[in-house]
């Protein structure tokens, strides 16, 4: 199994939180926090969002990247959100 595909076994998906970095009219954000939330919402995973234009910090770091997905505050994805490697991500 790929490294990028292996499961964290250490958390059910229900302990986990999703977050996407995007911001307002980003038509690749709209796609991939529709992906987050079908998948969440199945696995019982939180989900939050964060605005790089409200956070300078998160600006700096993400802005050729968005949107942005990170797992547990770690960077799983950017640009597309791909269904299956979220949910194994996730350990689904």
């Amino acid at each position: 199994m790929s490294p990028l595909l292996r499961r964290d076994t250490s958390k059910k998906p229900a302990e986990r939180t999703v977050t996407l970095i995007g911001k307002p009219g980003c038509h690749l954000c709209d796609d991939a926090r529709a992906v987050i939330v079908r998948v969440t919402g199945e696995l019982g995973s939180a989900f939050e969002e964060r605005d790089i234009t409200q956070d300078e910090e998160l600006y700096r770091k993400y802005w050729e990247q968005i949107p942005v997905t990170l797992i547990d505050g770690k960077q799983h994805d950017f640009w597309r959100v791909d269904e299956r490697r979220l949910r194994a991500a996730l350990g689904a």
